[in-house]
């Protein structure tokens, strides 16, 4: 004890630990599924093997594991030809929580590459599942003797001598009654063919004469790939992806490799089409052979929502349940090389396969688009390859420049689109994905101008400002005008008198300080925002330019000096144009305006004739 100047004391003590309650979030609550519990008894197995040959020198040439169920009798026994356990061996690793022999093995530096096991817990995951866990063990210390340790709890166990049996140890689980499914032989293969894969040694379940993991993956053997033709390595490569591709059929397959990060493996590209940000990423992670996570997509770059990919990495560290992956330095170093091997590769594809490549600019059209701008090599790489959505349909970039300039609209319908009917040249669709940053980024590299229809910058270079009398300004405002803001200007084609262009700025501030934005943006993000459109001024839906070069419309301003009401019905009549073209947009209940449109040409049309003799 210690004890201050006022005489109190503090007092050392040791912190009590509930056994039971540990095993209980240990054993239920640490794994996710319950499908865990046999890969953690597998690796055990696995890690067994690699410790006899690392110890004993009369270790069997052909290791193995056999796995057996049987669905009557809800049991599943995983069987290993490893070391065996003796009984103090059992106290000391299998009956410990947190304390594993693979762990001081790795330490002393004996079978790094090799064993899975790191926390001692994976004996625990058993009793997720099984009612009562049963093991029967021979030590090749001890071959003469056996033991058989049994527990329904993980908590409290009864060790026994047993009859001795081949040198080796097998883990029988009496399944409790809602995981009976699992002792189906058919389900064993198929789970284990998943979660082992990548195992050295051989995995049997049943009397089944095949392992279910019989061919290691293609980067492991670099001198069969080196003596083989490049078509049939692709093939080889190919048909290892299929068997992971669980969605799409893979296009083609890049190699992953890493040495500096002890990174392996195959990635490779969906035949499945994705659309603007679609996202169908999918990479399976294994560590020392044996799958962590069939799900860590984010080691892809985000902008590979079309690739798939299989990894193996003896650096990447799991967490306890070993059910997915720390985010620590070699898990960012893998990202990093994941993603420089996908760019390569694809680069490498454009240059040696060109069918494939073609196949994939087809179905991953939007999705590289996005891509592009993510990294410098991948924009020279597709720049002049991927298509961009036009009024003219899809063209390449270097297609829409006219003249040095591409026009891009941030909508669609409406005069605008009539205007570049009339002139002739392509105008992209910059509403859709990543085309108004690409094409921004593609200007600055190549030349040219872009012009963004709708916005006030763009709006300055299609059409000339100028100016014209107060009252004649108010008189065209009040026999055109819809409230828009009139602009007179002098633009081409000279036969359009005149163009309303939405002000697509004025129609994001409005979508934005809307009530149904504050449903569907999270409100961090609307501040943000709202920060850039508040210096937007929303006060008119569009701009109505007023062509000045065009001669109807010159001869209306001069009729309408000299007698206002004898140019009304000229006035009215381009009214309801403008009004009938406005028609064609994508905004909604169009219809009664489309018909009063058309009213109003024939009641002009009326007005203009003579009168009946």
């Amino acid at each position: 004890m210690e004890g201050d100047s006022q005489g109190n004391y503090a007092q050392l003590r040791t912190a009590g630990v509930d056994l039971g309650g540990l095993m209980t979030v240990l054993g239920q609550h640490l794994y996710s599924t319950p499908l865990v519990a046999l890969r953690e008894l597998v690796q055990n197995a696995h890690d067994s093997i690699v410790r006899r040959r690392l110890e004993d020198p009369q270790a069997p040439a052909a290791p193995r594991i056999v796995v057996a169920g049987d669905i009557a009798a809800r049991t599943v026994r995983v069987t290993d030809t490893g070391t065996g356990l003796t009984d103090d061996e059992i106290h000391q690793y299998l009956a410990t929580v947190g304390v594993g022999y693979t762990r001081g093995l790795r330490q002393a530096g004996a079978g790094e590459d090799e064993l899975i096991g790191m926390f001692g817990l994976g004996f625990l995951s058993a009793f997720v599942i099984a009612e009562r866990v049963t093991v029967h063990t021979t030590s090749y210390q001890q071959p003469q003797r056996g033991w058989r340790y049994q527990s329904s709890n993980g908590e409290q166990y009864t060790l026994s001598p047993a009859p001795a049996r081949e040198v080796g140890t097998t883990v029988e689980l009496l399944l409790r009654p809602e995981h009976a499914r699992l002792a189906g032989e058919d389900y064993l293969a198929r789970v284990l063919g998943r979660y082992c894969a990548l195992l050295r040694v051989p995995i049997f379940v049943g009397a089944g004469a095949a392992a279910v993991n019989p061919e290691p993956p293609p980067w492991r053997d670099p001198e069969a790939g080196a003596s083989e033709h490049p078509v049939q390595a692709r093939k080889r490569q190919l048909s290892f992806a299929s068997r992971f591709e669980s969605q799409f059929e893979p296009i083609c397959a890049l190699p992953v490799a890493s040495p500096e990060n002890d990174l392996r493996g195959l990635l490779w590209v969906q035949d499945g089409g994705t659309y603007g940000n679609s996202d169908n990423r999918n990479l399976s992670v294994f560590v020392r052979g044996m799958l962590l996570d069939d799900d860590a997509r984010e080691l892809l770059p985000s902008w590979a929502g079309f690739a798939g990919g299989v990894v193996e990495s003896s650096r990447l560290m799991p967490t306890a349940s070993r059910e997915d992956l720390q985010r620590n330095e070699a898990y960012r170093a893998a990202q990093h090389a994941i993603a420089e091997a996908l760019i390569t590769g694809l680069a490498s594809l454009a240059r040696e396969q060109p069918e494939a490549w073609r196949r994939i600019l087809a179905r991953h059209n939007e999705s590289l688009l996005g891509a592009a701008l993510c990294d410098a090599r991948l924009f020279e790489l597709l720049a002049a390859e991927v298509r961009i959505p036009s009024s003219h349909g899809e063209l390449r970039a270097g297609a829409l420049r006219r003249e040095g300039v591409i026009h891009v609209g941030l909508g669609s319908g409406g005069f605008e689109d009539m205007l570049f009917r009339m002139l002739g040249v392509p105008v992209a669709r910059g509403d859709r994905y990543a085309v108004l940053p690409f094409l921004r980024q593609w200007v600055q590299r190549h030349g040219g101008r872009l012009i963004e229809i709708g916005t006030e910058q763009g709006n300055r270079q299609l059409f000339t400002e100028q100016t014209l009398p107060a009252q004649e300004l108010e008189w065209l405002r009040e026999v055109l005008g819809d409230g828009e803001r009139l602009v007179p200007a002098r633009f081409a084609p000279t036969e359009l008198p005149l163009m309303a262009v939405p002000d697509r700025e004025a129609e994001l501030k409005r979508r934005l300080e809307s009530d149904e934005a504050d449903k569907r943006i999270s409100m961090t993000a609307l501040r943000l925002v709202r920060g850039f459109t508040a210096g937007i001024d929303g006060s008119a839906p569009a701009r109505l330019y007023v062509n000045l070069d065009n001669p109807a419309m010159a001869a209306l301003l001069d009729t309408a000096r000299r007698d206002p009401d004898a140019a009304l019905p000229a006035a009215r009549l381009l009214r309801a144009v403008k009004q009938l073209m406005d028609s064609h947009s994508e905004a909604d209940g169009q219809g009664p305006r489309l018909n009063g449109a058309l009213a109003a040409i024939g009641e002009s049309a009326l007005r203009l004739l003579p009168p009946a003799p």
